[in-house]
C-alpha cells in the first residue's frame, strides 16, 4: 500500500453511493449494501471480497474502540472510497498507521487497520478527542503496479 502525503484528501463525489449509520445490528445489512455498490461499481469479484472485508474492518473498529456505533459513506470520484466515522475518544493513529509489519494480536485486538492498508489502495486517518474518521479507497486492478 502506497500511503499518500498528509495533505491528502480522498477523493469526493457530491452525492454518496450510500450513507448509512450502523452499530453491531447492522453489520450484515451494510456489508450486503457496501456489496451492492462495489458490484455497480466495476469491481470484479476478488476486488469485492476484499474490499468488503476493509470496510467491514473499519467498522468493527467502531464498534469496539469507536463508542459502538458509526457512520458510513460510500463515494465514486475516479476511485470507489469509504468514509467511516465514529464519536469515540480517539486514538494515536501514528502508532497503527503505516503499519508495515504484522502487529501481535493482544486482548484489544490490534490487526484492523493492517488489514485494512493491506486491502486498500490507501488509508488516511483523522483521530481526535471527539472521534475518528478513517478513508480508504478500494484497491482494483486498475490501481496496483
Amino acid at each position: 500500500m502506497v500511503n499518500p502525503p498528509l495533505d491528502h484528501h480522498a477523493p469526493t463525489a457530491r452525492e454518496p453511493l450510500l450513507s448509512t449509520s450502523f452499530t453491531l445490528a447492522d453489520l450484515n445489512r451494510v456489508r450486503h449494501e457496501v456489496e451492492a455498490v462495489s458490484r455497480r461499481c466495476g469491481l470484479d469479484h476478488d476486488e469485492i471480497e476484499n474490499w468488503v472485508i476493509a470496510v467491514n474492518e473499519l467498522m468493527i473498529n467502531v464498534i469496539r474502540h469507536g463508542g459502538g456505533e458509526g457512520d458510513l459513506r460510500l463515494l465514486l470520484n475516479g476511485q470507489l472510497t469509504c468514509e467511516v466515522t465514529d464519536q469515540g475518544r480517539g486514538f494515536c493513529a501514528p502508532r497503527y498507521v503505516p503499519c508495515a509489519e504484522r502487529p501481535p494480536l493482544s486482548d484489544t485486538g490490534g490487526m484492523g487497520l493492517w488489514v485494512v492498508g493491506n486491502m486498500a489502495d490507501y488509508l488516511l486517518v483523522d483521530s481526535g478527542p471527539a472521534g475518528t474518521t478513517i478513508r480508504i479507497a478500494a484497491r482494483t486492478r486498475s490501481t496496483l503496479g
